[in-house]
This record gives C-alpha cells, structure tokens and sequence, in this order.
C-alpha cells in the first residue's frame, strides 16, 4: 500500500466530512460541488484499490488477503453510495449522511494499512 496515498485519502475524506458537517448544521441541501468532491474521493479510492492490486501482484501479499479484498471493496464502493444517497435526501441529512461517510473512510483506511502490514509481535 502507498501510504501517501492513503494519508491523502484520510485528509480528503476528512475536509470533505467537515464540508459536509456545515452545510448540515446550516440547514443546506446537497450541492454539486459536495458531487465533485465525493467524485475526488472516489478516484482516489479507486487509485488505492488499483496500487493495492499492482503491489499484491508483484508479490508482496498481505497478510490476510479475503479481508483486505473487502475492506478494499467497500473503501471504493462507500463513496458513491453515500454520494447518492446524500443528493436523493434533498434536507440537510443529505450532507450528514456524507459527512458520517467521510468519518467512517479514514477509520477503513487505517484498518487496511493494519491488514497490509500487521504489527510485528
């Protein structure tokens, strides 16, 4: 796993959880530019899930594969999901919903890294 990689998604994941959080105190619907930024996320999910799979081909497996191919799947598939769940909630729960997606990434993030390389004992 790149780990610049995954220290960009945490950061991103949690300015856009922040983002998100003022716009739901404000009493705001979701807006395309919250679309772009959860759009931003996603591709660099789908970076981390693609570099995972180069490095785990080129031999270095991890350490518990079937977990880390789920974490893997619902890292990339978490940010769409919320993305359209948040734009169909037209309240400002719309944005909550992301902003608690966001909050849950970098938690994923952290696990997957744990996965990848487990703490020498």
């Amino acid at each position: 796993m790149v780990e610049g990689l995954t220290s960009t998604i945490q950061l991103v994941s949690l300015a856009m959880a922040v983002w998100c959080m003022v716009s739901a105190f404000r009493d705001r619907p979701m807006v395309v530019p919250h679309l772009v930024g959860m759009g931003v996320l996603w591709l660099l999910t789908i970076a981390q899930a693609v570099v995972s799979t180069v490095v785990w081909a080129g031999g270095d497996p991890p350490a518990e594969p079937a977990t880390l191919v789920g974490y893997l799947a619902t890292v990339v598939l978490l940010p769409p999901a919320c993305a359209v769940w948040g734009f169909m909630e037209r309240s400002r729960w719309g944005p909550a919903v992301i902003s608690v997606a966001c909050f849950i990434l970098p938690v994923l993030m952290v696990r997957l890294e744990q996965i990848w390389n487990p703490p020498v004992v």
